[in-house]
């Protein structure tokens, strides 16, 4: 179990978070109302978003190498 207070559980939380918000811009209703404004709240969601998707090979190689780490080497 990783340490939301540590910055191993910072990044598992923010890797979580990137790929949450990708994964959920991809449903059309929730594209149009959780994404639709770009500032506040829904707007770190949006960017949340932009990021995964422009970055997606970089954030899977992340994830990746998040989940080795944390079952294997910690």
């Amino acid at each position: 179990m990783t340490n939301a207070y540590s910055f191993d559980g910072a990044l598992v939380m923010s890797l979580l978070f990137v790929c949450t918000c990708a994964y959920l811009r991809r449903v059309p209703r929730l594209r149009q109302w959780c994404f639709s404004e770009k500032s506040g709240l829904w707007g770190v969601l949006y960017k949340g978003a932009v990021i995964g998707v422009r970055l997606h090979i970089v954030v899977a190689i992340a994830c990746t190498v998040m989940a080795f780490y944390v079952l294997f080497v910690r």
